[in-house]
């Protein structure tokens, strides 16, 4: 394809010359037809209130509407548009019947079917019009139900020849976002390009206005590999923005100086004596590894993946002790409260030092303890939630920082947690291994240790498939396990990306299982008051209650070894590795638990594969990289963790290749020019700006 032939080829949306990004960056109420009343649905559509935000939605799918053949030879069940006369209205036969407005193109006649009355006055009899919808057939009838458009003759050039579709809310149609989206196009700057030029001539790729253009306001001249290529292009410019932020945030944490962390272990000795098992093979290499790290002149960077139960606690609890043997203090970072509550309780029964517990529902008198004894050092270690950042929290000398569930921060956090101390350490866990691809690109700055077996004396973990015509089946099983002491998770369905339908979905199960098994039932959610769901799960841990219905909250940082049963309601509608996550919170004890889960009774393959997939498997690997082919990776800086969709334009197919280009792209870069004060590295800053990434710019000319 000649990249000349449709470069500079008039459309609709054609942007100016301009070079700044401040037109781009107005509110969406400056766009044509956005008043306040759809900004609010809009802003949350889009993920923002820009234009820029505007310009980022990409569409589903086109419409074409090219196809002008005549009445007689239309065919039913296409999107057509017809030149024709109008010949009569016919009034509705009875009550809840539509008007008729009969047209001719002089090979056949057609019946146009509306229930609107008022849009009769487009249609005028006599009137010559160009109309476009979806043409259907009616016994032997050819019938146009509400014509997306009715245009008189003479302005058949208004209608879009290919029309973008693009996802929608309540309020908000796609004839809004079209008026608007021209409008934001017209406000595109011309940008010099931040691609590197070979790879940009080897993929023969638009610049980046031309290929929003392609994409948001294609003209009849486009054709569908060059939309293709448009779209392509989008996805490299995100996933290279990306792996630029990630690279300058690398950059910036390797430029840190680095001190040596030794001790004599007789700390460590103490807490493994406390804990009373011999540490599993990989935990004793992985501790190997960290403290050759601990012991160089840098600042360590490692992260520690182990699978649901591998034992990355006790790992931490011991590394975080060489640094007390070394005069320093340690920071364990959890992202909820929950799982920070969890890592306190567990390392204060280890730890033959002082823990410390830094979260929000903190009292004060505890909060002023604890915030003296990190500012005096008396305080070794301290386990907090993003508490831990802020500005009072200071350190007398903070030589190790642990952040659990990394695929909840991202590398600025990373950062803001280790510029607390002195050159300090850092060490990453995650529960939910991660797919090679994103260990070469999103993570390439830190070694890596895996932890591969569970601790011994866990008893064995099956797990089952059941459609939802089989829950009284389930039901009468719990009953039976219920007889006994099992205790039971029933984790209820995501109905969309509403927090409160989620729980209205947990309280309606909870009402059913509560009027069957009475008192034993209990109910956990995000929406409760921390004390509430805190007394909840301590009576699950207790015993006092035995069928616990819950939400997600109880993804990590829940340990009931006693807890044998996991119900997951609608399993399918959940990521593989959730799935993976929640299933890890059975199979913690000696005894024999089951994982059953509950989906639709009509699956698609795709979910078919991936309930069966986590039925055949327990390899939290094998599972992270059959999620990352089947959902995508998520979003590294971001606050999607699964899917694609996480991103605005990366969704595309081979956007895994993609990111491995973009990655390497930007090292070069970098390499090159690590101020980024090159023509191409001031233009890779304005890529930045574009996608919301500009605090790895701020970070490097702060130096």
């Amino acid at each position: 394809m000649d990249k000349a032939s449709y470069t500079d080829r008039p459309g609709r949306c054609q942007p100016p010359a301009a070079q700044t990004l401040a037109q781009i960056r107005a509110p969406l109420t400056s766009l044509a037809g956005i008043g306040p009343r759809l900004a609010d649905p809009l802003k949350r559509l889009l993920g923002g209130a820009e234009v820029l935000d505007l310009l980022l939605h990409m569409p589903d799918s086109y419409i074409d509407r090219r196809e002008r053949p005549s009445l007689k030879a239309a065919r039913p069940g296409r999107v057509v548009t017809l030149a024709v006369q109008v010949m009569r209205h016919d009034a509705p036969q009875g009550r809840n019947q539509p008007w008729r407005v009969i047209v001719t193109d002089g090979t056949a006649f057609a019946d146009i079917v509306l229930f609107h009355q008022a849009r009769l006055s487009q249609m005028p009899v006599g009137a010559k019009l160009v109309v476009s919808g979806k043409l259907e057939a009616f016994g032997n009838k050819l019938t146009l139900p509400h014509p997306d458009y009715v245009l008189p003759e003479e302005r058949a050039g208004e209608m879009p020849a290919i029309e973008p579709v693009w996802p929608l809310t309540a309020g908000v149609t796609n004839r809004v976002i079209g008026r608007a989206m021209n409008d934001a196009m017209r406000r595109l700057p011309q940008l010099p390009e931040w691609i590197d030029p070979p790879l940009v001539a080897r993929e023969r790729w638009p610049g980046f206005a031309t290929a929003l253009r392609l994409v948001q306001c294609p003209s009849a001249e486009d054709k569908a590999p060059e939309r293709e290529s448009g779209r392509r292009r989008l996805a490299y410019d995100e996933l290279f923005a990306e792996q630029l932020s990630l690279a300058l945030g690398r950059q910036a944490m390797r430029a840190r100086p680095g001190r040596s962390l030794t001790g004599d272990g007789h700390w460590r000795a103490e807490a493994l004596r406390r804990f009373g098992f011999e540490p599993t093979p990989s935990q004793h290499q992985a501790l190997a590894e960290i403290d050759r790290d601990m012991g160089e002149r840098r600042p360590m960077l490692r992260l520690l993946q182990g699978d649901v139960g591998s034992g990355k606690t006790l790992v931490a609890l011991l590394a975080m002790l060489r640094a007390a043997e070394a005069g320093t203090q340690s920071a364990m970072m959890a992202p909820t409260e929950l799982l920070a509550q969890q890592h306190y309780r567990t390392l204060s029964a280890l730890s033959p030092v002082p823990v410390g517990l830094l979260t929000g529902s903190v009292s004060p008198s505890a909060r002023r303890e604890v915030l003296a004894g990190l500012a005096d050092g008396s305080l070794p270690i301290v386990i907090g939630t993003h508490a831990l950042f802020q500005a009072s929290v200071t350190f007398q000398d903070l030589g190790l920082a642990v952040i659990d569930e990394q695929h909840r921060f991202g590398v600025k956090q990373r950062i803001s947690l280790g510029d607390k101390g002195d050159g300090t350490d850092v060490l990453v866990m995650t529960a939910t291994p991660i797919p090679r691809t994103l260990l070469l690109t999103q993570w390439a700055e830190m070694e890596v240790s895996r932890l591969t077996e569970k601790p011994r004396g866990r008893g064995p973990l099956r797990t089952t498939i059941h459609p939802t015509a089989a829950m009284p089946e389930v039901i009468r099983a719990l009953a039976r396990a219920l007889d006994g002491t099992a205790r039971i998770y029933w984790v209820c369905p995501l109905v969309s990306e509403s927090e409160v339908l989620d729980v209205a979905a947990a309280e309606e199960r909870f009402a059913l299982l509560r009027s069957r098994f009475g008192d034993v039932v209990g109910l956990a959610h995000g929406r409760q008051e921390t004390r509430v769901r805190e007394a909840v799960l301590a009576d699950f841990a207790a015993g006092r209650i035995r069928l616990l219905v819950a939400t997600t909250v109880v993804e990590v940082g829940v340990d009931v070894p006693e807890a044998t049963v996991m119900v997951i309601e609608h399993a399918e509608r959940f990521g593989l590795a959730q799935l993976h996550q929640l299933r890890g919170r059975v199979g913690r004890g000696t005894a024999d638990s089951f994982c059953l889960l509950l989906h639709e009774d009509e699956l698609n393959p795709i979910a078919r594969e991936r309930l069966t997939l986590l039925r055949d498997t327990q390899d939290g690997f094998l599972i992270a990289d059959a999620d990352f082919r089947l959902r995508g990776s998520g979003e590294a800086t971001g606050t999607r963790q699964s899917g694609l969709p996480g991103y605005r334009l990366a969704d595309v197919p081979g956007a895994d290749d993609l990111r491995e280009i973009a990655n390497k792209d930007a090292a070069v870069l970098l390499e090159r020019d690590s101020r980024l004060v090159s023509a191409r590295g001031l233009a890779a800053g304005r890529l930045l700006a574009i996608f919301g990434k500009e605090d790895g710019l701020a970070r490097l000319h702060a130096g």
